[in-house]
């Protein structure tokens, strides 16, 4: 069986090397064997794993949500509609986000139209309206 170093692993996976060892400290992973020089020895479904995170991660997932993708599909009780549920759940979460972008948006784009781009910087209306909604905040 093939084996891969951590740099192997790392090279192949496209993370840093303490992205491994903060998985392994994560329970992402399990810590692989070592061989007699001491060095880790993962194996092809470690890869697999880091690839599987890095897709996950890529869509949104938390390191915590993906720990629980990863343990349904070990558990044999689990279903598909369990990972659908998880998924569905993930899709409110990014609706949530956009929706909250679209406000923001919303509100630099009104307050860029507030500025004519000349003048000294503090008497910018962009930089006067974030004081003064900070000072309302106090």
């Amino acid at each position: 069986m093939e084996t891969l170093t951590t740099g192997q692993l790392a090279r192949k996976a496209k993370v840093n090397l303490e992205t491994i060892r903060y998985y392994e400290r994560r329970g992402l992973i399990v810590k692989p064997p070592r061989n007699e020089s001491g060095y880790r020895q993962y194996s092809p479904e470690d890869l697999l794993r880091f690839r599987f995170i890095s897709r996950a991660k890529a869509l949104g997932f938390s390191l915590k949500e993906i720990i629980e993708l990863l343990s349904l599909r070990r558990d044999p009780g689990m279903t598909c509609n369990d990972v659908k549920e998880r998924v569905e759940a993930k899709i409110v979460q990014v609706e949530r986000k956009i929706e909250t972008l679209e406000i923001i948006r919303a509100a630099l784009s009104g307050m860029v139209k507030k500025c004519t781009g000349k003048g000294p910087a503090g008497h910018c209306p962009f930089l006067q309206e974030l004081e003064s909604r900070e000072k309302g905040k106090e």
